[in-house]
Formats: structure tokens, sequence, C-alpha cells
């Protein structure tokens, strides 16, 4: 049966007992709004650690769009049910005032990976997820924690927020989790109408489509014909589409210039804010 903690120090003492008898600790940050997406990070982290702890909270400092914050879904009942049937051993569901008892003044500089495509978007938005991982990380103190690659760039800033503060953990990256048409498992997608909800999968084609003729054109050329295939989705609006090195995240010009590059998007369908990415090579 799943333990649900609330406070900081319920949690603690918890994690403690398991540690004293030399157990592993994975965690599986999250926002809530579960799907299977997060369900295999659980899955992976079971097989993995002897305990796994999840996190369901959903982080207003990483909110640069207070309409989208107040529509994010919070599904607090589903969520735990979910995580017990997927073998999650403990979850810690906090309140902001639990999270953040003072104003929050840190401030953080990872460089040009935050300065591009979602931190160019979003101002702010990676500092609020690094504010709140790192709270997570010194309040569970797990052994290995667990992202899905459908965030990339938050997977990159994440390693880079390790790596700068010396964090003693292991960060396991997941494989994107799709539904059958293709398009990538994301809480917000509950929030589209069922003709958006149709039009969706072509988020994912395209990029298939595209990455397929990447031998055929520069990385410009395969930007611009991506961008050309998405502008003929009238449902769509293009925030961006960005063909990057996948440990740098700067643009590449030369597909030789890069060991793997990747293709990004992020764009509107509707009132929902959807994001992909796919290996080029």
């Amino acid at each position: 049966m799943i333990q649900v903690y609330n406070y900081i120090a319920d949690l603690q003492s918890f994690l403690k007992s398991k540690r004293d008898s030399g157990y592993t600790v994975g965690l599986v940050p999250t926002m809530g709004a579960l799907h299977n997406g997060h369900l295999s990070l659980i899955k992976r982290a079971k097989k993995e650690n002897d305990i796994v702890v999840a996190s369901v909270f959903v982080n207003p400092v990483q909110f640069n769009n207070p309409v989208d914050l107040e529509k994010y879904p919070r599904t607090p009942e589903k969520d735990v049910a979910l995580l017990d049937g997927a073998g999650c051993d403990a979850v810690f569901m906090p309140s902001v005032e639990e999270m953040y008892p003072t104003k929050v003044e840190e401030h953080y500089d990872f460089g040009e990976i935050e300065r591009v495509m979602e931190g160019a978007c979003r101002p702010g938005h990676f500092n609020g997820v690094a504010i709140v991982v790192r709270k997570l990380f010194d309040i569970v103190q797990p052994d290995r924690a667990y992202f899905g690659e459908k965030d990339f760039q938050q997977q990159a800033i994440i390693r880079k927020l390790v790596n700068d503060y010396n964090i003693k953990l292991q960060i396991v990256p997941c494989d994107i989790v799709r539904e059958e048409d293709g398009l990538a498992m994301s809480s917000r997608n509950m929030r589209l109408s069922s003709d958006e909800r149709a039009v969706a999968p072509l988020i994912y084609k395209t990029l298939q489509d595209s990455v397929a003729r990447y031998k055929t054109m520069s990385p410009d050329e395969l930007k611009q014909y991506t961008l050309n295939k998405y502008s003929e989705i009238k449902e769509f609006e293009v925030e961006y589409v960005e063909i990057a090195d996948e440990t740098t995240l700067q643009s590449v010009k030369n597909w030789n210039e890069s060991e793997h590059a990747r293709i990004f998007v992020a764009l509107q369908l509707g009132q929902v804010r959807l994001i992909d990415n796919l290996r080029i090579y």
C-alpha cells in the first residue's frame, strides 16, 4: 500500500528508516495529472531501486503564464491510485507553503542551454524548474532520479544542475512514451478538444517525415521544410522548430559538426501548448 506524505519531515523520517536498512531510493518528480508516460518512469525506477518515491506538485515558480498555471490539470486522488498500481512506495504531495515557506529568491544561470527554445519562449521557466528539482533532491536524497525525454531541454538543465553543484545522484533519461497514433503522452493532452486531439498526431508524423529526409537537405533547409509542413495544418500555431546538438542544444548548421542531432518543435493547438522532439541521428 502506497504511503502518502504531505510534509517534508514525515517523508524524510520514512526514508531514513529505509536507508538505515541499506535500501536504495529512486525519485520520479511529477506535476501530477499522471499518464502512462509517468507510470513507465515509476516502473523503470522500481526495477533499479528498492524504494520509489514520486512527487506530485504543481510548481508555481516554473510557470511564466498565470493562466497556464490555473488551468494545469490536477487529479490527486487518481494520481495516488495510479502510482499505487504501478508499485510506487511513497508519494510526496506538499502544499505550496510546505515547499516554499519563504519568498523564493534563488537564481540559477545555466548559460546557453537555457537561452534557446523553451528558455527563449518561457522566461524564468528553467530557473523555476531548477529551484523545485534541487529542493526535491535535497528532501529525498535519491540515488537515482528519472526524467522523460519529451522535456529534453529540461533534462539537460537538470543534468547541468547536478554537475555544477556536485549533487550525488544519477540522472536516468527515459524514452518518450507515445499514444498508439504517435502523440507524445502529456498531462496537457486531456485539455484538447476531440477535434484538436484528432489533428495532434500530425506533430509527431511531421517530425518523422522530416527526419526521414535529412540526408537530402542541410539543417536549415530541413528546418524550413518542417516549418512549411506545420504551416499547412491550420490548427497549428508554431512557436519554434529547431535542429540542435543533443549535448549543447545549439543550432546545427552542418550535419558533420554534431555527433547526435535532434529536431524539436513547440506549438499551440487551440488553448494547449505542446512540445515534441525526435533524434535525427
